[in-house]
């Protein structure tokens, strides 16, 4: 799915409450805002973008000679889709192109050898990409072997595009199994819970924070009391929460980690070689934060606290300053999902975990939510998430980048 060109968005890294009459949401003007070209929008989860199609059919692989398209030598015996099986309790999304199942039968069994399974099918998408870039286009007299001619290198690039995808959630999967971090199954009520609640998964809240760096855990900090309010401290309570809601929460998480993992390596790298801009070096306040007008007009309207005042548990850190250092040019640039294929991984795993919502567009252009459904979760539950949505962006940022100098295909 390709980002949003033509318009310039907001990126939030802050975002409100997704619970209804529980808790307060935060003021929005606490936010920090900033323009995103390619503010991707998982589907269904505020719009975000165009549904995945995520097919059902199953692939049988070769026994032997290469898998269809792509040119992956796959072995039939150990590499049968598995619907129900391991693969299934290692991430909500089960992978579907080849070299997809070939990763996931890897996962389950030996995950240690996952990088050396990638670099191997990196370099085989690079030959034949130098192959086809070798191949001469028919001459403009044949039009019907151009047009196959060119049919066919579209087929190819879906292909790839796909493989791609699946070899960065591989990779962030396995990232996650190097932590000792299960990922949180598909969202549904529990049968063994008597509340009907979704969150019976093991709380690991503590391994997910030590997999960033302080200045990063300051942030993250700040955005679970945007996210939970005045609940950040309370774990055990329960609330009904829209489902729709929650996958919003998760879908911004993941980009609100990315973009984390993404400045915090500069301002690490920065504060080694020690030339961070003197601003950066101490704790600044939030009054010379950037808000959306828009936010800032309705906390006007509504008689809420300025931007200057640091409720809610937000506290100003080392590394929003140094964000804050940036111009508009570079802050839109740090912003910014790089590939298409991240921003399709983003859409696909948050439909997996969340499903598709029932929702519709009314004759008036609304958004009809009636049959959105509405699942217990306690405020444990909800941080857990939040965590987990934020080291899943993390991730894929180191591993986009990993494979981006194996195979080029970041174009920004």
């Amino acid at each position: 799915m390709e980002a949003a060109t033509g318009s310039t968005s907001t990126l939030a890294i802050g975002i409100g409450s997704p619970f209804r009459d529980t808790a307060p949401r935060p003021p929005a003007s606490r936010s920090l805002y900033f323009p995103s070209e390619s503010l991707i929008s998982v589907p269904h989860y505020r719009s975000f973008v165009s549904p995945s199609k995520l097919g059902k059919k199953s692939i049988t692989l070769p026994c032997s000679g290469r898998g269809r398209g792509l040119g992956f030598p796959m072995v039939k015996a150990s590499l049968s889709p598995d619907p129900d099986g391991s693969a299934a309790q290692i991430a909500p999304l089960r992978l579907q192109s080849p070299i997809g199942q070939f990763l996931s039968q890897i996962l389950t069994t030996h995950p240690h050898l996952l990088p050396a399974a990638v670099d191997q099918q990196l370099q085989q998408l690079q030959t034949q990409r130098h192959a086809e870039e070798l191949t001469q286009e028919p001459s403009a007299s044949a039009t019907h072997d151009i047009v196959l001619y060119r049919r066919i290198a579209e087929v190819k690039a879906i292909e790839r595009k796909r493989a791609l995808e699946e070899i960065l959630y591989a990779m962030v999967v396995q990232r996650f199994m190097d932590a000792d971090v299960p990922l949180i199954p598909a969202v549904a009520p529990s049968s063994t819970d008597p509340y009907g609640r979704v969150d019976t998964w093991a709380r690991d809240d503590e391994k997910l924070e030590r997999l960033h760096s302080s200045e990063a855990s300051e942030m993250i900090q700040n955005h679970l009391a945007l996210v939970l309010g005045n609940r950040i401290g309370d774990f055990a309570s329960v609330a009904q929460i829209s489902k729709l809601r929650v996958g919003q929460v998760y879908a911004a998480s993941v980009m609100y980690g990315y973009f984390l993992k993404r400045v915090d390596e500069r301002f690490q790298l920065e504060k080694t070689v020690k030339v961070l801009p003197a601003s950066a070096t101490v704790e600044g306040s939030f009054s010379n934060a950037p808000v959306h007008p828009e936010i800032s007009s309705m906390a006007a309207e509504q008689g809420d606290v300025s931007p200057g005042e640091s409720g809610m548990g937000i506290k100003p850190s080392r590394l929003r300053t140094y964000v804050m250092s940036f111009d508009g040019e570079t802050l839109q640039r740090f912003a910014t999902i790089r590939s298409k294929e991240a921003v399709s991984i983003i859409e696909r795993h948050t439909e997996a975990l969340f499903g598709r919502p029932q929702i519709a567009i009314t004759p008036q252009g609304t958004v009809d939510t009636s049959k959105d459904e509405l699942i217990k979760i306690s405020f444990g539950g909800l941080k857990r998430l939040v965590l987990e949505a934020v080291t899943f962006g993390s991730f894929l940022w180191d591993v986009e980048t990993y494979v981006d100098s194996r195979f080029h295909f970041v174009m920004n």
